[in-house]
C-alpha cells in the first residue's frame, strides 16, 4: 500500500440527542447523532403511533382480528 494516502483513523465520541455517549474508531474525532440504539423505538420496543385521521382504525377495522 501507498504511504501517506490514508486517513488518520483514530478514537471518536459519538453522542446523542437523548445523552447517550460512547467511543468507536473514526476518522473524525466527533460525531452527534440525532437517534441511537438506545432511543431508537425499533430496539427499545417502544414504538409511537401516531393516527393521522383514523388511519389505523381504519386499517383495523379492514384487516383486523374478527
Amino acid at each position: 500500500m501507498r504511504e501517506g494516502i490514508h486517513p488518520d483513523y483514530s478514537e471518536a465520541k459519538v453522542s446523542c440527542a437523548c445523552g447517550h455517549t460512547f467511543t468507536t474508531k473514526s476518522t473524525r474525532s466527533a460525531i452527534r447523532l440525532e437517534i441511537c440504539s438506545s432511543c431508537h423505538p425499533f430496539f427499545t420496543g417502544k414504538v409511537k403511533l401516531i393516527d393521522t385521521a383514523g388511519r389505523i382504525e381504519k386499517f383495523q377495522k379492514r384487516y383486523g382480528k374478527k
